[in-house]
């Protein structure tokens, strides 16, 4: 396997791994190790390029940062990406040249579950370093995150209620969700449960007709989504989607969802505050799954109970958030990049060589 660094201004280290054998092509980037060791996803996607797979890990692995800062972890930020098809690419020997990739960097990185990875593949990279999370239940682990991140987006979905509507009810509102996978998923069936309308869209159509069927639920193509009269925008699916050309057709008063990197760009948060639109900052309100696989790494291991009651406080987060914004005349955005970079900061004071990767 031939491991090669990627300088990258502001990163701790950014590392790509080729392995002719499994057929590995992979991207490691560790942002940020002030707070502990960077613990985030690894996602399989078929990248059009290698350069649009650095450019998603390095926007993945910033946020993970702030995610984590701000839901206070005890851990920093990483992001993994491999560049294949994850329904017809995957198999052992990739997975476990990707678990000796991982274990190349001593500890600094930590691996868990996203975008077309499950247990299994978990499993595959388990076998060849011990730096990975969110395996079985069976295990000892805490398993898979995807409801853990779903109920934290049902809280965050609370919050955001009572800022726009004065009221912590779900029923009754419209909500346009975009993306029907794991967490998307478990979203549209707790709002469907708690008597929430809903217009949903997914690149799937078996997928589709799956949720077609739930009360309450319609579905329309992909692109149709952005075009809905709706209360609540729920973008679930890939980063991005809020930009120049989706935001002046959303008919929202709130969008919130699970999707990591929602903004395409920091401008675009501010377009939505001119729009009156009330924006819950995506690395806040999805950090359920985050929180979850982070209390493996806390002495006496994994326990549920503790996981739930520190994802509950997801409402708490976003309310000041909310409130910090008012009171300082920014975007929710800004408000919550604020909170992530003070403790961070602190931290560095507390501890000057905090952050420092490994050799």
């Amino acid at each position: 396997m031939e491991i090669t660094a990627i300088p990258v201004e502001g990163y701790e280290k950014v590392v790509r791994a080729m392995d002719p054998a499994s057929g590995l092509c992979a991207l490691i980037a560790i942002h940020d190790l002030t707070l502990g060791p960077a613990l985030g996803g690894l996602r399989m996607w078929p990248y059009r390029s290698e350069e649009e797979a650095l450019t998603d890990v390095l926007r993945l692995a910033r946020g993970m940062t702030y995610k984590s800062a701000c839901a206070d972890t005890g851990l920093g930020g990483g992001k993994s990406v491999i560049i294949g098809n994850a329904k017809t690419d995957k198999n052992e020997a990739l997975f476990r040249a990707m678990g000796r990739f991982i274990d190349s960097l001593g500890g600094d990185y930590i691996t868990a579950e996203d975008v077309g990875i499950g247990i299994r593949e978990l499993e595959w990279i388990k076998l060849e370093t011990d730096y990975v999370t969110g395996l079985s239940r069976d295990s000892g682990s805490s398993g898979n995150p995807s409801p853990f991140t779903a109920r934290g987006v049902m809280r965050g979905l609370r919050a955001c209620a009572e800022e726009a509507f004065a009221t912590s009810r779900l029923d009754g509102f419209h909500y346009a969700v975009q993306g029907l996978g794991q967490v998307g998923g478990d979203v549209v069936r707790g709002l469907s449960m708690v008597g929430g309308f809903l217009t949903v869209t997914d690149i799937s159509e078996e997928r589709l007709a799956q949720f077609a069927a739930l009360p309450g639920v319609e579905t329309v193509a992909p692109d149709e989504i952005f075009d809905v009269e709706c209360d609540f925008f729920v973008p679930n699916a890939l980063g991005g989607v809020l930009n120049d050309d989706t935001i002046p057709r959303l008919k929202c008063k709130v969008v919130a969802g699970a999707a990591n990197n929602q903004l395409l760009e920091p401008r675009h948060g501010s377009m939505l505050h001119e729009r009156d639109i009330l924006y819950a900052p995506d690395y806040v309100i999805n950090a359920g799954g985050i929180i979850n696989v982070s209390i493996e790494l806390i002495p006496g291991g994994y326990n549920e109970r503790v996981a739930v009651e520190k994802i509950e406080n997801i409402y708490t987060a976003l309310k000041a958030i909310f409130a910090t914004a008012r009171r300082d005349r920014c975007t929710p955005a800004q408000a919550a990049d604020r909170v992530a970079e003070q403790r961070l900061a602190e931290a560095r004071n507390a501890n000057p060589l905090a952050g420092r990767a490994s050799s």
